[in-house]
C-alpha cells in the first residue's frame, strides 16, 4: 500500500469515528482517559524497558544528550504522564459550551457554541509523552487523531498507544479515534501534509527542520511554532536574588525545552551590583554566555556574541546576553530578534512591568516568573498538544479549547429577509 493510500484509509476511518466522538458524553470520554492513565501506570515496567531501548539506540546513533533528555522516560515521568491524563479527564468538557449569545431586533436569537475541530494530525519527534497527551486532549475535545511519532521513540510510543487503546475499548469508543502512523517512512509525513479534506489541521512538535518542512509543504492548516527564542529582561527595579533565581531557572532547569530562555537582557541603568550578580550567577550555574560589549565588561568569562547569536535557539547551556536601554530597549530587542513564543520581565516597578506585558507581542508574556512555565500543565490544562505562536484560532499552549472551533446556532420564528 502506498503512503497516500495508507493515510487516506486511516483518515477516512478517523472521520467515520467523528460522529460518535462528537456525541460522546463527558463521562464516557473521561472514563476512557482515566482508564488509559491506569493502563499506563500498570505498564510502567514495559514502558521503562521500551524507553531504555529507545535511548540506547538514540545514543548509538549520536543523538545529543539534550534531545535524549526529551526522549527518556523514568518512573517520575511515567507517573507525570498518567497524572496529566487524570487532570485532562477532570477538566470541563469544551464541546457544546455556549461561548456567546445575542439577539437581533428582528427576533433572531444566536448561540455560538464550541464544536470539535475534526481529524487532527500530530507529527512529533523524541517526545513519547506527546502520544498520551495528544490522545487525551483530542479525545476530550471530541476529535479523532492520527499520531506520527519519531522513529527514535517508536518502542515507547507503541506501549503508550496500546494503553490508550485499552482506555477507548473500556469506554466503548471506536479504535479509530486514536491511530498511530508508522514511523520511519518520511513519505507518510508528506502524505499527511497533502491530505486536504481528510485531515483538518496539522500540529507539529519537534525540531526546527520538522516544523519548517510542515509549514512549507502542508496543504492543511498548521498550528505550530518554529523557534523558541525566549528572553528574560531584568529591569533596574528588580530584586537581585529574585532576578538570579528566575534567570537561572529559565535557562538551566531543562535547556532542551521550547520554553528555555535563550537571551538575557539587562537594563543598562541597573545598579552594577544587580547586573553582575545576575550575570555571574548564571555563569556560575554552568551556562556559557555570549554577550555584547556591556556584558563582557561585567564578567570576563563571557565571550563575544555575534549578531547570529541573538537569533539562535541553543537548546543547550548557552545564552546570549545584552544590555538594553530600559524596558523600551528590551521591547525593541525582542521585536527584532524574538520568535513570539515566551518572554519575561523581572521588575519590582509595576508600571514598567505593565508596559512590557502590553507591548511584547508573544504568545506568553510573564512578570516575575520563569519562562519554563510555558507549558500546558503549568497553565492548569493538564497537558498540551503544542505551543502555537501564529495567528490562527489558538495561541500559546494548545489544550482543550484550542482543539475546538465554533459554530453559530440561529433560532427564529419564521423570519424571512426582506
Amino acid at each position: 500500500m502506498t503512503p497516500d493510500m495508507l493515510i487516506t484509509d486511516m483518515a477516512r476511518a478517523a472521520r467515520a469515528a467523528l460522529p460518535q466522538l462528537a456525541a460522546a458524553a463527558t463521562v464516557q470520554k473521561a472514563a476512557a482517559i482515566t482508564a488509559a492513565a491506569a493502563a499506563i501506570r500498570a505498564a510502567a515496567p514495559a514502558l521503562l524497558a521500551a524507553s531504555a531501548a529507545d535511548v540506547a539506540a538514540a545514543r548509538a546513533s549520536g543523538m545529543s544528550e539534550a534531545l535524549i533528555d526529551r526522549l527518556a522516560l523514568d518512573a517520575a515521568r511515567i507517573e507525570g504522564i498518567a497524572c496529566g491524563l487524570d487532570t485532562v479527564a477532570a477538566l470541563p468538557d469544551p464541546v457544546g459550551e455556549v461561548i456567546k449569545t445575542w439577539a437581533q431586533p428582528n427576533g433572531l436569537n444566536f448561540r455560538r457554541v464550541r464544536v470539535p475541530l475534526g481529524v487532527i494530525g500530530i507529527i512529533y519527534e523524541a517526545r513519547p509523552g506527546v502520544t498520551a497527551d495528544a490522545a487525551a486532549l483530542c479525545l476530550m475535545a471530541g476529535n479523532a487523531c492520527l499520531l506520527r511519532g519519531g522513529s527514535e521513540a517508536a518502542r515507547a510510543n507503541r506501549v503508550l498507544l496500546d494503553c490508550v487503546a485499552l482506555g477507548l475499548k473500556s469506554a466503548g469508543l471506536p479504535d479509530a479515534a486514536v491511530q498511530m502512523v508508522p514511523a520511519g517512512d518520511r513519505a507518510l509525513v508528506g502524505a499527511m501534509l497533502a491530505a486536504h479534506g481528510l485531515i483538518d489541521i496539522i500540529i507539529p512538535r519537534g525540531g526546527k527542520g520538522l516544523v519548517a518542512r510542515v509549514q512549507a509543504e502542508a496543504r492543511v492548516p498548521v498550528l505550530a511554532h518554529l523557534d523558541g527564542i525566549n528572553h528574560v529582561y531584568v529591569d533596574a527595579s528588580a530584586d537581585a536574588d529574585t532576578a538570579l533565581a528566575i534567570v537561572v531557572n529559565s535557562k538551566l532547569r531543562r535547556t532542551a525545552v521550547c520554553g528555555s530562555m535563550e537571551t538575557l537582557l539587562i537594563d543598562r541603568a541597573a545598579p552594577p551590583a544587580l547586573a553582575a550578580h545576575v550575570l555571574s550567577g548564571l555563569i556560575d550555574a554552568g551556562c556559557a554566555v555570549r554577550g555584547d560589549a556591556g556584558i563582557l565588561a561585567l564578567d570576563a568569562r563571557a565571550t563575544p556574541a555575534t549578531a547570529h547569536d541573538f537569533d539562535t535557539e541553543y537548546l543547550d547551556a548557552i545564552a546570549s546576553a545584552a544590555l538594553v536601554d530600559g524596558v523600551d530597549g528590551a521591547i525593541a530587542h525582542i521585536a527584532r530578534h524574538g520568535s513570539a513564543h515566551t518572554d519575561a520581565i523581572v521588575a519590582a516597578d509595576a508600571a514598567v512591568a505593565d508596559r512590557f506585558l502590553a507591548a511584547v507581542d508573544s504568545a506568553i508574556v510573564l512578570w516575575n516568573a520563569s519562562t519554563q512555565f510555558a507549558d500546558g500543565g503549568e497553565f492548569g490544562f493538564g497537558a498540551e498538544i503544542g505551543i502555537a505562536t501564529g495567528r490562527l484560532h489558538a495561541r500559546g499552549p494548545v489544550a482543550l479549547e484550542g482543539l475546538t472551533i465554533y459554530k453559530t446556532l440561529v433560532s427564529g420564528s419564521g423570519q424571512t429577509r426582506p
